[in-house]
């Protein structure tokens, strides 16, 4: 409204002027310039209420010094400059808060539940758990909940910023706030409403505001000196020219709009951009801060790792069961189980397609694993009875295979006797090594981890990130005194998700929660909450963060700058005050503008997105990694034999690697040469991205070739022979290797890319 009324009075005065009714200009000129220094005023006294004094004291000394001179033409563009001003820091702040605010808008309010054929609808309130809700195409899931029945097509952007949408079948857990993209689908809800994702992250996004950070403070300080410099040029003017008109024209330049508009616009657009990729920034102060952190304190177990166990490698016994079929009976018992690792061992054998049988007659021991009878045998699965010393070699091989790996080892039994071992870990993220990188790019010079877990996964997992410090075994206070000692060198930087590391958070500079799966008390102790379960998006928070600093520190410099330049031509009389009403106008749009260039994604940062066609392939791609797992364990098995009994059984283990070679690795390696590698090359603008994978495939054929040569020559001589064992080997533990190496290069450089 203000600027409107000012506008109007500067377009009827110059009407007016037009038509030589220069009296009535000065009159129009002189109401607009009124009706701008009421409100200044109060601004004023809202200010040094708050102890503050700067940007809107010179502006009503300059309005007002227009008025006592005569210059009705500079106090009504002083007056437009100042609700210009105004009202780009108001539309600045709403285009920026549009993300936040639509969280808001976002939460349902009610609930279809379904009562035997009945659904009524209900108030979200009256949802309690076990209900059975249905989700219509287009809405909002009201509650967490599973899928009952069939697959849900669901957009989860709303959460997580990824546009893509992803399916859940049944089982599978959904999380409030996403949209039903798909078909009708029924939800058993798992929470109510104020337990459920979404409630938690709506209450967060409430919090979220353009609160003042230290660097808007900087600026108020700035305009405390600023005013008095201010003052004195504009006294120095009048001394020296004794003209008054001078030292209103220096009041009118030195309106420092720049100085405390730029930087909140910044700093909140900074905020809307971290929204819009899945953070949630509780205020200013936090964005400020991570936007000067040199030191990075994270958590491994759900951070940097997965957070769930997952099968690393099933070993078996020397002439017994292969790893397939022990899965297949581990899998088979464990899938009547709850334990964490009977459902890894369970969805394992499932993502390799083995078909389970349903086992009878199952008791669970808590602490000690399930046993159950499945096809006739008797199978139990966890613990085993034997003492390390009593072990079989191979198991004792397995022990310590386990320790190396910093797994965990789910022993097999068969009929009373050891038959195999499942081996599990909790697997790095595959977007881990990029985002440590990515971090390290952005500003962070040390980067600590801190973890409850054992030293040896610890300093696994430290090695393959390169982090600078690992520490193990870690209680919530150690956990809290090692922040505090890395907060007294720099700013720093915690990042958990679990109910331990809450202190953690609360003593950083900066906590940061993984809250797409992390504790509540976690997401309530941390400044930034990430809603997506991708520890990527810390690394997009950093670089959002020190684009906004450095841009807001440049606007409010740059700002500045000008005003200064412009008040020394008003001290030299080369600047009337209604071109330099002009002139900071444009100053102040200017910065303005450029502030909120934050909004904007960075130039040549994080590449087109994935085209529909490269995304489709590296999910294929990523699901035959999966289902190619169990070759990778034949291949590590037959090459263990050959060491222990390289005989017929031996002989029998490498061809079947060489089928599992020609039927399935190899056509897998064909395609992702043929196919996955040119959608790549043309998203990445060249084949530079994907030549040393190029390189390891053509490795990878030679070594099958050279395994199938030594099959050729052991079939004609009618078993292995002696001078044949040493380069199969090789071959076969090189293959291995090298497999390894590839996928996970692929799943950490290509894979990951896709959401």
């Amino acid at each position: 409204m203000l600027l409107i009324a000012t506008a109007a009075a500067l377009v009827c005065g110059g009407i007016a002027w037009s038509a030589g009714r220069q009296g009535v200009a000065d009159a129009c000129w002189a109401a607009g310039t009124v009706l701008a220094v009421v409100p200044s005023v109060v601004w004023v006294v809202r200010a040094l209420r708050r102890g503050r004094a700067g940007v809107d004291l010179i502006a009503v000394l300059a309005l007002a010094g227009t008025l006592a001179v005569g210059e009705y033409l500079a106090g009504a563009l002083v007056a437009v400059m100042l609700a210009t001003g105004r009202t780009l820091e108001a539309t600045a702040a709403r285009r920026a808060s549009r993300d936040l605010r639509a969280l808001l808008e976002h939460a349902p309010r009610s609930a279809r539940r379904r009562r035997g054929r009945e659904i009524a609808t209900v108030a979200l309130d009256d949802v309690a758990v076990s209900d059975v809700l249905v989700v219509g195409t287009g809405e909002v899931v009201p509650v967490d909940g599973t899928v009952v029945t069939g697959t849900a097509t669901l957009d989860e952007s709303a959460l997580t910023g990824e546009s893509a949408q992803v399916e859940r079948r049944t089982g599978d857990g959904v999380r409030s706030g996403v949209v039903n993209a798909g078909g009708v689908f029924q939800l058993t809800a798992t929470a109510t409403a104020r337990d459920s994702t979404y409630a938690e992250i709506v209450r967060l996004a409430g919090q979220a505001g353009a609160e003042k950070a230290p660097a808007v403070r900087l600026a108020e300080r700035y305009a405390a000196w600023f005013l008095p410099v201010s003052l004195g040029v504009a006294s120095l003017a009048w001394g020296l020219s004794g003209e008054a008109v001078r030292a209103v024209a220096v009041l009118v330049v030195a309106t420092p709009c720049p100085l405390l508009l730029a930087v909140p616009v910044a700093v909140v657009s900074g905020m809307s951009r971290a929204a819009r990729r899945g953070v949630i920034v509780r205020d200013g102060r936090a964005l400020e801060s991570l936007g000067r952190a040199r030191t990075l304190v994270i958590d491994k177990t759900g951070t940097l790792t997965a957070g769930r166990p997952r099968v690393l490698e099933v070993a078996t016994a020397p002439g017994g069961l292969s790893p397939t079929d022990v899965l297949r009976l581990a899998a088979s018992v464990d899938q009547v189980s709850v334990h964490i690792l009977a459902e890894a061992i369970t969805r394992e054998a499932r993502d390799r397609g083995l078909a389970l049988s349903p086992p009878i007659d199952v008791t669970e021991e808590p602490g000690r694993g399930v046993t159950g009878s499945v096809d006739g045998r008797r199978i139990a699965v966890g613990k085993t009875d034997l003492p390390s010393a009593e072990l079989p070699r191979w198991a004792r091989t397995v022990d310590n295979r386990a320790l190396l790996d910093g797994a965990t080892v789910a022993w097999v039994t068969v009929n009373g006797t050891l038959t195999g071992a499942v081996l599990l870990h909790d697997p790095l993220r595959l977007d881990a090594p990029h985002t440590v990188r990515r971090l390290r790019a952005a500003g962070l010079a040390r980067l600590l981890l801190l973890t409850g877990d054992r030293p040896e996964p610890a300093r696994q997992v430290g090695t393959v990130l390169g982090l600078d410090d690992v520490r193990a075994g870690q209680l919530p206070a150690g956990k809290v005194r090692a922040v505090r000692e890395e907060c007294g060198r720099a700013v720093t930087v915690m990042v958990g998700d679990g109910v331990n590391d809450a202190p953690a958070l609360a003593a950083a500079d900066v906590g940061v929660a993984m809250g797409a799966r992390g504790a509540t008390s976690a997401s309530e102790a941390a400044d930034i909450v990430l809603t997506t379960d991708r520890v990527a998006r810390l690394a997009d928070a950093m670089d959002i963060a020190v684009r906004a600093r450095r841009i807001a520190v440049q606007s409010a410099a740059g700002g500045m700058a000008m005003s200064l330049a412009a008040m020394v031509a008003a001290l030299l009389g080369l600047l009337p005050p209604a071109a330099g009403a002009l002139l900071q106008e444009a100053i102040d749009v200017a910065v303005i503008l450029n502030a909120l260039r934050v909004v904007l994604p960075a130039r040549g940062t994080g590449g087109p997105p994935l085209a529909p066609a490269a995304e489709r392939l590296i999910h294929r791609f990523a699901a035959e990694h999966e289902s190619l797992r169990g070759a990778l364990d034949a291949i590590r098995e037959a090459a263990g034999l050959l060491s222990i009994d390289p005989g017929p059984r031996a002989l029998a283990a490498v061809h079947q690697v060489d089928r599992l070679l020609t039927e399935r690795l190899l056509p897998h390696e064909y395609a992702e040469e043929h196919q996955l590698y040119p959608a790549l090359n043309a998203q990445f603008g060249g084949p530079d991205a994907t030549e040393t994978m190029s390189r390891a495939h053509a490795e990878i054929e030679r070594l099958a070739r050279r395994i199938a040569t030594h099959l050729a020559l052991a079939d004609a001589a009618g078993a292995l022979l002696p001078e044949q064992l040493d380069d199969l080997r090789a071959s076969l533990y090189g293959l291995h290797t090298v497999l390894r190496l590839h996928f996970s290069q692929e799943e950490e450089s290509y894979f990951s890319l896709s959401s």
